[in-house]
């Protein structure tokens, strides 16, 4: 009870969320056994953080940045817009369009929605879209971006529970195409009710080939990287890396876009990220130890079974409860405490790791949208 009330305590007064992990795990720590454990906190911290495949994270993330930065943005929403941009509601559905497109570099829901709420929302407002609307669009589409490969989330919970990274990449494709597709069907649904404008002019081949031929080799970044972890070539990790080079290749020598500035705000920004996200883990780590040594996990499983032990109800139960906490927390921070929890009740029920893997990102990329946070 008195590692609830300091948690929450904490995140009522907006203390960061990876210091209320750490701190509510070290106050977990010091009841059970005093000095004893709370040695132990500094080795949990560092030890959450000892996994190879986390260094894929970085990389990951100054890719997307490279990306980004080289002006890569704009032609891939070029391309989407040669595609539906003639259709009503034609940016709302380049936007979502564009979010697949970007998901396969960057692989993070700030990253898209920083992207295109600096373009899109701005061309969308002044093409007569309400504001609202606008932001609700790019939100939507920015939960594309840790479903579709490569997603840090997942190699987060593929870490973390000893989960297929190479086998949540490959799963999470579908679910990120049919997220793009009921968002766009929605639009088109309701368009006419409201007032979506609509261009109304069909674009030809010859620009619908040209906006594919300058937005190619942008495109072809997530190709290389699934086809590398997939075809066992190299590591989710090793895949990054190559990534990056490839991303500084093309910003660098083809499009000659980067300088050396960029390069210094680009690992600037990716130390920042990385570090955030770095310091939630090792700190959700003493937690996680700590709610493991009291068994926390098993008494939420025999709650949960004890209530029903039909698959779907359960399933409906942790997407419930998935929902609940996006309401206020952190998505890393939601995952990195909730996957072991939930992680062994899905393998009571019979459900496949990955695909147990895959439902709870989704779930938690969705709940990232409700308000107070998703706001």
């Amino acid at each position: 009870m008195t590692v609830a009330l300091v948690f929450f305590g904490l995140m009522v007064i907006g203390v960061p969320i990876g210091y209320v992990l750490g701190i509510a795990g070290i106050v977990g720590m010091a009841q059970i056994g005093g000095e004893q454990f709370l040695a132990m906190a500094p080795k949990r911290f560092f030890a959450g953080l000892d996994l190879f495949p986390f260094l894929a994270m970085p990389f990951f993330i100054l890719a997307g940045e490279i990306m980004n930065r080289s002006g890569i943005t704009h032609k891939l929403v070029g391309f989407a817009d040669a595609l539906v941009g003639y259709l009503r509601g034609g940016m709302a559905h380049t936007n979502m369009l564009a979010s697949v497109f970007f998901a396969g570099i960057t692989g993070a829901a700030t990253a898209d929605a920083a992207a295109f709420g600096n373009t899109l929302v701005p061309a969308m407002v002044k093409q007569g879209y309400t504001r609202p609307f606008a932001c609700a669009v790019t939100a939507a589409g920015s939960i594309i971006g840790p479903t579709i490969p490569p997603s840090t989330l997942m190699v987060v919970y593929g870490s973390l529970m000893g989960v297929s990274i190479a086998g949540m990449f490959a799963a999470g494709i579908l679910p990120g195409i049919l997220i793009c597709l009921v968002c766009m069907s929605v639009i088109v649904a309701f368009g006419r009710r409201w007032k979506l404008p609509k261009s109304g002019k069909r674009p030809s081949l010859t620009r619908i080939f040209s906006s594919f031929r300058e937005s190619l080799l942008a495109l072809v970044m997530p190709v290389l990287i699934l086809g590398f972890i997939l075809g066992g070539i190299t590591t989710p990790t090793e895949a990054a890396s190559i990534a990056v080079a490839y991303a500084l290749f093309i910003g660098g020598v083809v499009y000659r876009t980067l300088t050396w500035r960029d390069l210094y705000q680009m690992l600037a920004r990716t130390a920042l990220i990385t570090g955030i996200v770095f310091l939630i883990i090792a700190s959700a780590s003493i937690l996680g130890w700590w709610m493991t040594f009291e068994q926390i996990p098993q008494a939420i499983a025999e709650g949960f079974l004890s209530l029903s032990q039909n698959p779907a109800t359960v399933i409906g139960m942790i997407l419930l409860l998935l929902l609940v906490v996006g309401l206020f927390m952190d998505i890393n921070a939601a995952l990195i405490i909730l996957a072991p929890v939930l992680a062994p009740l899905t393998a009571q029920i019979g459900m496949d790791p990955v695909h147990a893997g895959v439902m709870i990102i989704l779930a938690l990329n969705i709940s990232l949208m409700t308000p107070p946070v998703g706001a």
